[in-house]
């Protein structure tokens, strides 16, 4: 029996230039041209001032760790030999929050406030994805 592969990203119009950043290393948001707030995911509209109008703003990749839980049961077999792991809601230091599995965490010692970086791995057949390790003492 064969285990599937990690799922791949869908990538819409709207999110292809966070992507394209990605496989530069780097990661982007959206950013309002009307009041200036950061956004993540990729939205046609701002949720705060309603313009039509951004552009793609650079973030640091650093910020801590804003919630988190411990999976114990993988949501898909590609998942299944690094259970228990942890998912986390990630504050970045711009203030936008993105979510991600911590890599290499240990799920019993994840704190609220941890700091993490961000790291970007190759997915098979799509790029490099961003994700999120603790950043050591």
């Amino acid at each position: 029996m064969s285990i599937p592969g990690r799922p791949k990203p869908v990538v819409t119009a709207l999110g292809e230039p966070f992507w394209a950043a990605c496989n530069e290393r780097r990661l982007v948001v959206q950013r309002c041209l009307g009041c200036q707030q950061l956004r993540h995911y990729p939205q046609e509209r701002c949720p705060l001032c309603y313009a039509l109008e951004y552009d793609w703003a650079p973030l640091s990749g650093r910020g801590e760790v804003y919630s988190y839980t411990v999976s114990h049961r993988p949501f898909h077999p590609a998942w299944q030999e690094h259970a228990p792991y942890v998912v986390a809601t990630i504050e970045l230091e711009e203030g936008v929050r993105m979510v991600s599995d911590l890599i290499g965490a240990d799920p019993g010692s994840i704190e609220i406030g941890q700091g993490v970086e961000i790291t970007f791995e190759a997915l098979d057949d799509f790029g490099l994805i961003p994700r999120f390790r603790v950043v050591k003492d």
